[in-house]
């Protein structure tokens, strides 16, 4: 499974969802989001923790999706 990153910008009522904690900087900077990079990724979310202050709410979890069957090429 694939890890995802959720941002929710309070402010601006906004979500955004990265493929890693670097990824994040690469739209949002430390004044968007409240912290820094070198903080985020010392906070544990790969642990669960949740990052919670007045610009943010950063959380990471795991990309839930189907296995593909062997010659499927449309998904279904």
């Amino acid at each position: 499974m694939a890890k995802v990153v959720h941002v929710h910008l309070i402010g601006k009522r906004k979500d955004f969802y990265f493929s890693s904690i670097s990824a994040v900087f690469t739209v949002l900077s430390r004044e968007d989001i409240g912290v820094s990079k070198h903080w985020l990724l010392n906070a544990g979310l790969n642990k669960g923790h949740v990052v919670h202050n007045e610009k943010a709410v950063i959380k990471a979890s795991q990309l839930i999706s189907c296995p593909r069957r062997a010659g499927d090429k449309d998904g279904d």
